[in-house]
Parts: C-alpha cells; sequence; structure tokens
C-alpha cells in the first residue's frame, strides 16, 4: 500500500467529522438556520490585510459576511454556516490559503453576548467528544471551565507588552507586538477572550457607544491560538462607506490591487437589525482537540498535494 500522508492522519479525520457534527448540532438546538451562500462573489469586503483571490471578474470570498448580512436584513435572525474560505498569500504551520471558517449571527445580540455563546459552543464540543472541562494540548492542560477570562486590548499590552497600546499605535507596530509578544500569553491555562480593539482594527464593527476609539470586536485564544474573530456589527450604511474607502486607501499605500466597493451589500445595511457575528476557523479549532501545531494534520488535502 502507498504511503499515504491521509492514511497517518485518518483518527484526526474522524475527529474533524465529529467536531463538525456537534457545531451543527449545537446550532440547530439554538433555533439556528443553516445557510449556504455564493463562494465567489462581485466583491469582497476591502480589507487592508486581507487579500482575495480573482476568477474570472469575480472573488473567491475571504468571508460569508457580506451575503449573510443581507439574509440579516432580509429578516432571518439567528443563521449559521460552515464554509470554504479563500485568502491569497496564507501559508504556514496554522494557515493555509483555503480554510473552512464557521461564521454565525444572531440578531439582536451584541458582542458580549456572542462571547458567551462561543463558550457554549466550544465546551458543547468538548462535552460531545467525551473531553469535559479540561483539553490536553502539547504536554499543557487547558481548563474549559466557564465562564473564560475577558481581557480588553489595552490591559493585554500593559501586561505582555513592550509598548503600551498608544505607544504601539503611533508607531505602527500594533500587530507586530500581537503576534510576537501578546498571543503566545493569551489561553494558557485557560481561554480568553480579548476584547475592545482599537476603532481602526474593526473595519467592520460597531464603535462604543461611550468610546469611539474602540470597536466592540473580540477575539478567543485558547493554548495561544487565535479562533476566532467576533463583533457588534455595524449598520450604519455612509459610516462603512467611510470606512471602506479608508480601506482602499490603505490597500493602495501599501501596492495592493483595489477592490470594487460592495455597493449591493451597502444597500442592505440599512434593513439590517442590531446583531452580532463571529467567525471561527475550524481548523484550528481541529488542532487544539487533535493536540497539533500543524494545521496540515487536520485537512484532508493540503495545497501542495493538488
Amino acid at each position: 500500500m502507498a504511503n499515504y500522508r491521509q492514511s497517518k492522519i485518518k483518527d484526526n479525520l474522524h475527529l474533524r467529522a465529529r467536531i463538525i457534527q456537534a457545531i451543527r448540532q449545537f446550532f440547530i438546538d439554538n433555533d439556528y438556520l443553516e445557510i449556504d451562500t455564493p463562494i465567489r462573489i462581485p466583491a469582497p469586503a476591502p480589507e487592508a490585510h486581507i487579500d482575495a483571490i480573482p476568477t474570472a471578474g469575480h472573488y473567491l470570498q475571504t468571508s460569508p459576511e457580506l451575503c449573510m448580512k443581507h439574509l440579516l436584513a432580509a429578516g432571518f435572525p439567528r443563521i449559521f454556516q460552515i464554509c470554504k474560505c479563500f485568502r491569497q498569500h496564507e501559508r504556514g504551520r496554522k494557515h493555509l490559503p483555503e480554510l473552512t471558517m464557521l461564521e454565525w449571527y444572531h440578531a439582536g445580540d451584541n458582542y458580549r453576548g456572542l462571547m458567551d455563546e462561543c463558550e457554549k459552543l466550544v465546551c458543547f464540543v468538548a462535552h460531545q467528544l467525551g473531553r469535559g472541562n479540561q483539553l490536553i494540548y502539547r504536554n499543557r492542560p487547558i481548563d474549559l471551565a466557564r465562564p473564560w477570562l475577558r481581557l480588553s486590548v489595552t490591559e493585554a499590552f500593559r501586561l505582555y507588552g513592550s509598548k503600551s497600546i498608544d505607544e504601539a499605535m503611533a508607531s505602527d507596530c500594533f500587530d507586530e507586538v500581537m503576534a510576537l509578544e501578546i498571543e503566545p500569553n493569551l489561553g494558557d491555562p485557560g481561554p480568553v477572550f480579548l476584547y475592545d480593539y482599537p476603532a481602526r482594527h474593526g473595519a467592520l464593527a460597531r464603535l462604543k457607544p461611550r468610546d469611539p476609539l474602540v470597536a466592540e470586536r473580540f477575539e478567543l485564544y485558547i493554548a495561544g491560538i487565535e479562533l476566532c474573530n467576533g463583533f457588534s456589527e455595524l449598520t450604519d450604511a455612509a459610516e462603512q462607506r467611510d470606512r471602506f474607502e479608508k480601506e482602499l486607501l490603505l490597500r493602495q499605500s501599501l501596492n495592493k490591487p483595489s477592490y470594487p466597493m460592495p455597493e449591493k451589500f451597502l444597500q442592505v445595511l440599512a434593513d439590517m437589525p442590531d446583531a452580532a457575528g463571529n467567525a471561527l476557523g475550524i481548523d484550528r479549532l481541529v488542532m487544539l482537540f487533535a493536540d497539533t501545531d500543524r494545521i496540515d494534520d487536520v485537512v484532508a488535502f493540503t495545497p501542495e498535494e493538488l
């Protein structure tokens, strides 16, 4: 028999299937509708640091966000989907240019409520797998017992950064300090939600009413791995257009390709209710439960095998 890589990770692929089945069960039990939106779209959300893959005058989606928000505006209050997303130039130990994403939206909720729901989801998956409230990852016990720690970005910079958040923003090294100094300290010995990002790091997130310099955005970290990105949704079309224009200018300054403005998405924002949404990387969630630090160990095919 040939020496297939897939044969060596058979247990992980069975685990992946069980995790996806548990995710579906969680959302069905909580009155969510599973939906299916196109992966080939005429205009992605303009974001400076996420690069879409062009295809015959359209783009492969980097996220199903724009279409899912259209459904929110059309009157679907709780929706989720598990789908493929595509991002250029993303390949590494924890990155693939084609990834599997779970994305869900809850009308009438905000980012704090979605943090609670995210906790419940991951704990439900753990219990369905017979893991209880503890996860062993790279020989480290991770305590999943709720409630999970919530840590503001400002406080994280104070605890772990070599610079304050204001200094990092002023010197344009926010992402560098986050990746090298802060993220490795997050999610051990238990999961942590990092929340309240600087406004310019939440292109589609609502700003805090009492502090417009801060976006109502969160990310979840477990054992140093970033699992998801969620926020209270911005529903002001004029403000969203302004943010998109700034992102396009930033892309231009970085010599990156420009994108068309997603006009149809902006048109439906006026009808979109207050809501919160979250995007969670399924590949990385499987990595945690499979106790591996290589994303290649939890996917049936890598780009290099095709």
